[in-house]
């Protein structure tokens, strides 16, 4: 009959008496937590062509505190959050590194995947740590402490000896637990079911990493718990929204679930060679067709290649990786002649034309075994197309220049650039055709105290002639312990220079000074005595208009420029 039911009959979201409602904790997902201690300084170890000793102690910082640090320098006091001073008062020999989250990214690439190989849908959280639903993995491998070891030698494969993986309710749980683990006792933690709140509750309060924390500390809320007995009504009348999610995490109540990536395409290409090859214009050949499939994955994507990296591997695991930057954009040819220029660069040609010569970066001291293309920067398609009437001069002179450079080799076309220093003539820098100016220790916008703001003077002398500035008397001028000069410069002697083009050599004159400024000092490596170099600068213009910027070093005087 109608409105009729059986005994014992319910209808859709009805309960039975008596039936327990499951807690916010039953239906927080199951989340499982890889996290590796100190990526920063593991990928330092991981990437580059020369990785760091991480034996050494190490420090990474980000704004001027430490994200990271090695085992080295936590042995000497060292610990996040410090900052610089601090932590190198404690460790004088530490090494500085500033934190590179592309670095960071790239080096854990690798790991991701061989993650994803064991088990799918993986988020990347931050570099080193990840998250996964434990659902499905734990039916897959018999259990979750099952599926976390299975995890754990899937990182493992990779050459990371200390890797932490946890289980518990939801992904803050997770990763507290993880984060608490040990590597030789507790390198694989379980959190059981509805559980999370307890093992939160003695954590103390900075591990919300929230502006609350410094708050709820001066209010004497010191842990978790704490947090969790004010209440979400106390807490979301106080703090909104925020002060809801504060209350999830620190109940163990987080229902967030893992919000699995989205695996980037594979725009890379492999090429192996079985049995390692050793004549470059081999590997050069056996390249060009991955070349090709490389630019073309790219431009089925409306994208090209500006920036490629070329990673060479030896029969006997060394490594040679640059990379290789194009004025425009890079197709299969230009990328085979990179391929070649890095063979040739690092004596890959061995005796001859043979790949077993050393590396200009790791070094190569065996046969080519691989040879892989990476998209470094990519750019869109559509800013690199030829125009519509015909090429301006400067698309024609690039295309010239990549010709002659494409004959020549590398080095075989060089441009000028102004590079970092604090004297002219080391700021010039001459850099292969399509380069960027990548020398560390002469990188322009770092900090140079003492260098020369622009404009710069137009002629540089390599070999600074010799000058005298005399005052009215005819004595030289100095600059005295103070940073003055002992006179004002009336007389300035210079000795034979070129003169402008087209024009013979200037001899040996005595001229006025018209005009003069300075002495700016310039003082290097003060803390080394046998390197240490002190002078001034000066800009004098003489009574024939002429402007020279002069150098006064230990009481002698030198031309380092002239402004024509």
């Amino acid at each position: 009959m109608t409105g009729e039911r059986m005994p014992g009959e319910r209808m859709p979201g009805e309960r039975m008496t008596g039936e327990r409602m499951p807690d916010a904790a039953e239906l927080a997902p199951r989340t499982l937590v890889v996290w590796v201690p100190d990526w920063p300084i593991v990928a330092l170890a991981r990437d580059g062509d020369e990785p760091w000793d991480v034996s050494l102690p190490i420090a990474i910082f980000a704004k001027g505190a430490v994200v990271a640090c090695s085992p080295a320098a936590r042995a000497e006091g060292v610990r996040r959050g410090q900052r610089r001073r601090d932590a190198q008062a404690r460790c004088p020999h530490l090494e500085v590194v500033l934190d590179d989250p592309v670095r960071d990214h790239r080096a854990f690439a690798p790991v991701v995947a061989a993650v994803e190989e064991a088990a799918p849908s993986v988020q990347v959280i931050q570099p080193g740590l990840l998250a996964l639903r434990a659902k499905g993995p734990a039916r897959f491998y018999g259990g979750e402490a099952s599926a976390a070891t299975v995890l754990s030698g899937a990182v493992a494969a990779q050459g990371i000896d200390d890797v932490r993986v946890a289980v518990a309710d939801g992904a803050f749980t997770a990763e507290q637990a993880a984060r608490r683990g040990t590597r030789a006792t507790d390198p694989v933690r379980i959190v059981p079911r509805g559980a999370a709140g307890p093992f939160l509750a003695p954590l103390p309060v900075a591990v919300l990493d929230d502006d609350t924390v410094s708050l709820f500390a001066r209010l004497g809320v010191q842990t978790l718990g704490a947090v969790a007995a004010l209440g979400p009504d106390r807490l979301s009348e106080r703090f909104g929204a925020r002060g809801a999610r504060l209350f999830a995490l620190a109940s163990g109540h987080d229902p967030r679930p893992v919000q699995a990536r989205t695996p980037p395409p594979e725009l890379h290409r492999e090429v192996a060679f079985e049995p390692p090859v050793s004549l470059a214009e081999q590997i050069a050949f056996g390249v060009r067709v991955p070349a090709e499939e490389f630019t073309g994955r790219l431009g089925d994507r409306g994208l090209v290649c500006t920036e490629v990296r070329v990673v060479l591997t030896g029969e006997h695991g060394e490594r040679s990786e640059r990379v290789w930057r194009h004025p425009d954009a890079f197709d299969a040819a230009a990328i085979v002649d990179r391929v070649r220029w890095q063979l040739a660069e690092q004596g890959a040609a061995g005796v001859g034309r043979r790949a077993g010569g050393a590396g200009a970066s790791a070094g190569l001291r065996s046969a080519v075994t691989s040879v892989r293309i990476e998209p470094e920067g990519v750019d869109a398609a559509a800013h690199h197309t030829a125009r519509l009437f015909g090429s301006g001069p400067e698309e024609r002179v690039h295309h010239a220049l990549s010709r002659v450079q494409a004959m020549l080799g590398h080095q075989g076309v060089l441009t000028p650039e102004i590079g970092g220093g604090r004297w002219l003539a080391e700021r010039q820098q001459l850099v292969p055709w399509g380069d960027r100016l990548e020398s560390a220790a002469r990188v322009a916008d770092r900090p140079w105290p003492g260098s020369l703001p622009g404009p710069l003077p137009t002629t540089v002398f390599a070999d600074a002639p010799p000058v005298a500035v005399l005052d009215a008397d005819g004595d030289m001028v100095a600059v005295d312990g103070r940073g003055e000069p002992t006179a004002e410069p009336v007389w300035v002697t210079v000795g034979a220079a070129p003169g402008r083009p087209g024009q013979p050599a200037r001899p040996a004159q005595r001229r006025g000074v018209d005009r003069w400024a300075g002495p700016w000092p310039v003082i290097e490596r003060g803390w080394d005595a046998a390197r240490a170099r002190r002078a001034h600068r000066f800009q004098i213009v003489d009574t024939e208009q002429v402007a020279w910027l002069l150098v006064c070093e230990e009481g002698g005087w030198t031309v380092e420029g002239r402004y024509d």
